[in-house]
């Protein structure tokens, strides 16, 4: 199938149109038009290289709404105008523990992401969302809800379901008490999930400035973490912490913060850590952990639950030439909501 996206043809990140093939359908495969692709701060450290050597080109992207335009013979879940999503995956092995237990994320011999990596049959670059098409095999398919809104979904296949799985593997529940460090995309999503599930939530920023956002999102409260003394008098405040933020920092400011038992879980950074202290660790029985997204079964509960609750992400609908300010934008970490690519505006 012939498509177009935008690519990055080096370690630049900077996005061009790009003309390329998608497979033929496989037996078990669903080809969508892609209608909204989503803008994620992860895309910009992948063209970048932040995270190593990249297949240029690459068309990034992997949080993907679209509609059925074909299904492969063995496809029986979804029907040609069905309304879809594709996450952060496109591919697992299925058959290992973590697969088994729809934690594809986990996979044993490695999960198969929508864009940067060897497609598991034909050895060909995946290729992701900022493009027209994607061939998809249907046990990667997701269902969207009619309730929600498909120029905003895009978003919850990533910063939805990447705050969703640690507030659900932490049993959040009514009278919980929640931090979410930084107000950005991530930040946003895990205020309204949590305060859905009936948490009491507080979002951590360096300043006031993102307070307006952070009440219209449902937190109780902000706590700037410059203020020594607020720091200081919220001492074992939180059950959880959610820390968002997606470069290197030190978390020794925040782990007080955390009651006995507690757990700040990083979602955002990906890479090295400054050294750390650990008596707030050892004296608090607090911990420092990691989550990456969630499988797939629990990436379709967070759409559903995000239908069920009327949550979506506050989002800025681009035009596909507009990508690369919307770089610039997350470089500079000014942004308080995610970009989403209305793909419309790219043409064959």
């Amino acid at each position: 199938m012939k498509t177009i996206g935008y690519a990055a043809h080096s370690s630049d990140a900077h996005m061009e149109p790009y003309h390329f093939e998608r497979r033929a359908l496989r037996d078990n495969d669903v080809a969508i038009e892609i209608l909204y692709s989503g803008v994620c701060h992860s895309d910009l450290h992948t063209v970048n290289g932040d995270w190593g050597p990249q297949p240029y080109p690459l068309v990034p992207g992997h949080e993907i709404v679209g509609k059925v335009i074909d299904v492969g013979s063995q496809v029986s879940d979804y029907s040609v105008g069905d309304h879809v999503a594709v996450g952060c995956m496109v591919d697992s092995c299925q058959s290992c523990d973590q697969c088994e237990k729809s934690e594809e994320q986990y996979c044993r011999n490695g999960m198969t992401p929508t864009y940067g990596s060897p497609d598991r049959i034909s050895g060909e670059t995946t290729q992701g969302g900022y493009s027209k098409h994607i061939v998809v095999r249907q046990e990667f398919v997701l269902r969207v809800p009619e309730a929600l809104d498909l120029s905003k979904a895009a978003p919850i296949l990533c910063a939805g379901i990447t705050t969703y799985s640690p507030l659900k593997t932490w049993d959040i529940k009514e009278g919980s008490r929640v931090g979410v460090i930084g107000m950005g995309g991530l930040g946003h999503m895990a205020v309204k999930l949590a305060v859905a599930m009936g948490a009491d939530v507080t979002v951590i920023s360096r300043s006031s400035s993102k307070e307006k956002e952070a009440k219209a999102s449902g937190a109780n409260d902000i706590l700037v973490s410059t203020d020594k003394k607020a720091m200081k008098d919220s001492a074992c405040a939180f059950d959880l912490i959610i820390d968002t933020v997606p470069v290197k920092h030190s978390v020794d400011q925040y782990t007080p913060l955390l009651d006995i038992d507690g757990t700040l879980v990083i979602v955002g950074q990906i890479g090295p850590m400054d050294e750390s202290m650990t008596a707030p660790l050892v004296l608090g029985r607090r911990r420092v952990a990691g989550s990456l997204i969630g499988g797939i079964k629990e990436t379709q509960e967070v759409l559903d639950f995000c239908a069920e609750h009327g949550i979506h992400p506050e989002c800025k609908v681009i035009n596909a030439d507009q990508v690369n300010e919307a770089f610039d934008h997350l470089r500079a970490g000014d942004v308080a909501h995610r970009f989403v690519i209305d793909m419309a505006s790219l043409s064959v």
